[in-house]
């Protein structure tokens, strides 16, 4: 297994190609399309992401024991853009008798994050996880079972809506704060997650279109 010193919602973004670091948005859209687009990054098994158009544009990811994540990095001024809004559909949930809040049931059918680089770049990033949890209620946060310097927060439980599109929209600044006691400042990537290798089993789910939104 991969060893995880550093959450996946972090090291996604160490090792990324210096090219990503300069792109300045000219929008702050991603269609399906862009998104199956994003670089990879393997941990411990491949999830296969593909774009479908079965129902309607979306990043089909299916993780049979394995943790990959679909990743971008650019600048977004948050005070400029500071409503995340998302859609997706989880169809299969990863399954375990572990807690989500250790380190053997850290899986998730679907999860968005956002990253910020700290002082000493990206070993020192702080991510923002937002999950569909097998267990937890929407509004439950907690740290990242394997460092404190990723945050989750549920925005989805268990099987209720298992199979339906849902759309989220979330404000960026309520959240950091809550999570890091701080503005957040520049967020310096974004990136998608379906994982299952913790609790050695299977996860499946679509993500649609994801924006960054000014206050209206």
């Amino acid at each position: 297994m991969f060893p995880r010193i550093l959450p996946l919602a972090i090291l996604a973004l160490t090792a990324l190609p210096a090219a990503f670091a300069d792109e300045a948005p000219d929008r702050l859209e991603f269609t399906p399309a862009e998104i199956a687009d994003w670089p990879q990054r393997e941990f411990d098994g491949a999830v296969t992401y593909r774009l479908a158009e079965d129902d309607r544009p979306a990043v089909e990811a299916v993780a049979e024991d394995g943790a990959t994540a679909l990743y971008h990095e650019i600048e977004i001024d948050v005070s400029e853009t500071p409503w995340l809004e998302w859609s997706w559909r989880v169809d299969e949930l990863p399954q375990g008798e572990a807690s989500e809040r250790e380190k053997a049931g850290d899986d998730y059918g679907a999860r968005i994050y956002v990253v910020q680089e700290g002082f000493f770049g990206k070993l020192s990033a702080r991510a923002l996880n937002y999950v569909w949890s097998r267990e937890l209620a929407p509004g439950t946060q907690w740290p990242n079972a394997f460092t404190g310097r990723a945050h989750m927060i549920s925005v989805e439980r268990g099987d209720e809506r298992r199979g339906e599109w849902v759309t989220y929209r979330r404000d960026l600044r309520e959240d950091w704060q809550a999570a890091f006691g701080e503005a957040p400042g520049t967020i310096h990537g974004i990136a998608i997650m379906t994982d299952s290798d913790n609790t050695d089993s299977r996860s499946v789910a679509r993500y649609g279109r994801i924006r960054l939104l000014p206050d209206e």
